[in-house]
């Protein structure tokens, strides 16, 4: 559930992918993003922005092999932390859809029910019902 008096988002983790269509139909479809915005042409995506339904989202474009890039990321060495009410369900999601689980659904010691996947960049996805600690007045 989003908190209606949080701010909003204006922290994007943003990365690049090897084949940023294939990754794209990965997180909607394995972990429930929504695809929100595709720039680019073919096979090539200048700029992504997918959606977390809870709140934020992540932004990526296929990786640029140039030697001036001003955004040298390289594939497959991000990892992200995604909140959810219910990790029960994007579990069974991303199960369902094939991902590759790298740490099996269970409670942890801080609260939080999570499970790790591996996007097929190598990129790690820990999505869980822990959402921090709460902000300092």
């Amino acid at each position: 559930m989003t908190d209606p008096a949080a701010p909003p988002p204006t922290v994007w983790p943003a990365f690049r992918a090897r084949d940023a269509r294939a990754l794209i139909r990965f997180l909607v479809d394995a972990l429930g993003f929504e695809e929100t915005a595709v720039y680019g042409e073919g096979p090539a995506v200048q700029h992504a922005q997918l959606s977390w339904p809870p709140g934020g989202g992540v932004m990526l474009g296929s990786v640029r092999d140039v030697p001036d890039d001003p955004w040298p990321a390289q594939p497959g060495s991000a990892a992200a932390y995604l909140v959810t009410d219910d990790a029960d369900a994007v579990h069974a999601r991303a199960v369902g859809a094939g991902a590759d689980v790298v740490q099996q659904l269970h409670d942890t010691d801080y609260g939080g029910r999570e499970f790790a996947v591996r996007d097929p960049e190598g990129n790690l996805w820990s999505v869980g019902t822990y959402r921090g600690e709460p902000r300092r007045s």
